[in-house]
């Protein structure tokens, strides 16, 4: 599996022939570093919630007119966007096919926030070996202890590093793909992966710090035991 990473919390996962995009949010195209055309063809596109960082309503209309993708993500999320003429197929728990890569959905509430409703977040499982978790260190998403790569928030109003750290350290993947940090100055984002990469390497951790736009590593399955 190849996943690449278009800033903030937006992936593009590439598997058997299957193109899949994960969030693309504001925060990926404020700058112009990211286009929405950049991804190429594209089979679908999951959204863990509806907030505009994380699914900006114009890209969408624009990858969804020029690829075709189908939408995927939770009613609230569904219902966001049917204003902007967008039809999102509501996945919220369970297994669901894109051709030959499974997709499983995984209810993880996200992280308080001050406003007076929190959205509701799905985090997605990618082919068994990539965890998506959205906006969430929910402890549900601790039944997937040991999966191969976690995309973790890292950066946020909502989050503090020791919360970040903790639950790294009880999910304990092979690596982490840090997400959820296209707001912050490059100057500060590198000092926030030393702090973050110091820590969960002690903890036999692979820490991914992708940059530059595109990005990419690419995910090994394990082996038959």
């Amino acid at each position: 599996m190849r996943v690449a990473k278009y800033l903030h919390s937006c992936l593009l996962v590439e598997e058997a022939g299957v193109r899949l995009l994960i969030d693309p949010g504001r925060f990926s195209f404020a700058e112009g570093r990211v286009r929405p055309e950049d991804f190429g063809r594209l089979d679908a596109v999951a959204l863990t919630h509806h907030h505009p960082d994380h699914a900006d309503p114009a890209a969408l209309v624009e990858i969804v007119h020029r690829t075709g993708a189908r939408l995927l993500g939770n009613r609230e999320t569904a219902q966001a966007l049917r204003g902007y003429g967008l039809d999102v197929t509501v996945v919220e728990a369970g297994e669901y096919r894109i051709g030959a890569l499974r997709l499983d959905a995984v209810p993880a509430d996200h992280e308080p926030i001050l406003d007076d409703h929190t959205p509701a977040n799905t985090a997605y499982l990618v082919g068994g070996v990539l965890l998506h978790c959205g906006d969430s260190l929910h402890p549900g998403l601790l039944a997937h202890r040991g999966v191969a790569v976690a995309a973790v928030p890292v950066t946020a109003p909502f989050l503090t590093e020791r919360a970040v750290a903790g639950f790294v350290a009880q999910l304990q993947p092979g690596a982490v793909l840090p997400v959820h940090d296209g707001h912050a100055r490059d100057f500060f984002l590198q000092q926030r992966y030393d702090t973050y990469r110091r820590y969960v390497e002690r903890l036999g951790v692979v820490f991914h710090a992708l940059t530059e736009p595109g990005a990419g590593i690419t995910v090994g399955r394990p082996g038959p035991p």
